[in-house]
């Protein structure tokens, strides 16, 4: 597995925009994707507001701001996740959406991409299914408020790899 610099997610929700912001302000680069510019925009109103917040209550500096909402690259763009090595879908708990965005995401990003889904309910097995590298795909479930519940649940599905379990476990830990 390649070292994890740029981190792909897929939805900008609720969770999606949630997920954005704590991999940006841990300092990661994060390629942000949802298929409506206004999803985009509303997800990064919110992680400047939720920024502000932290930093009001003395939970990172002022100047922390700026530079971790930089980190974050909105695109309607699917392709531009192609630079990414750990992506997680955050779309809405439905098989076909998920299995479409497990299918795409499995065609652009590089082979030792790791393959995220924030999903509760639907099985890994199924949608690692869905690619090529099924050992590469695990579930990464975040809790809400993502920025406020230090909580990540990871799902091994059957053929998830040893190797896949360490990366997202060591990135859950960042």
């Amino acid at each position: 597995m390649a070292e994890i610099g740029t981190v792909g997610v897929v939805g900008a929700g609720t969770m999606g925009s949630g997920i954005a912001h704590v991999f940006a302000r841990a300092g990661f680069r994060v390629l942000l994707c949802d298929v409506e510019q206004r999803f985009l925009d509303r997800a990064v109103g919110l992680i400047r507001t939720n920024l502000g917040r932290e930093a009001a209550k003395g939970k990172l500096q002022e100047a922390e701001i700026e530079p971790a909402l930089a980190r974050i690259a909105p695109t309607l763009d699917r392709e531009a996740l192609g630079g990414a090595e750990f992506a997680i879908e955050a779309a809405s708990e439905r098989f076909d959406v998920k299995a479409e965005i497990f299918r795409a995401l499995d065609r652009i990003l590089p082979e030792s991409a790791v393959l995220g889904t924030n999903t509760s309910s639907i099985s890994i097995t199924r949608l690692g299914a869905e690619t090529r590298r099924p050992g590469q795909v695990i579930g990464m479930h975040f809790f809400n408020p993502v920025p406020v519940m230090a909580l990540v649940e990871i799902v091994r599905g059957l053929a998830t790899s040893d190797a896949a379990f360490a990366a997202v476990y060591a990135l859950a830990l960042r």
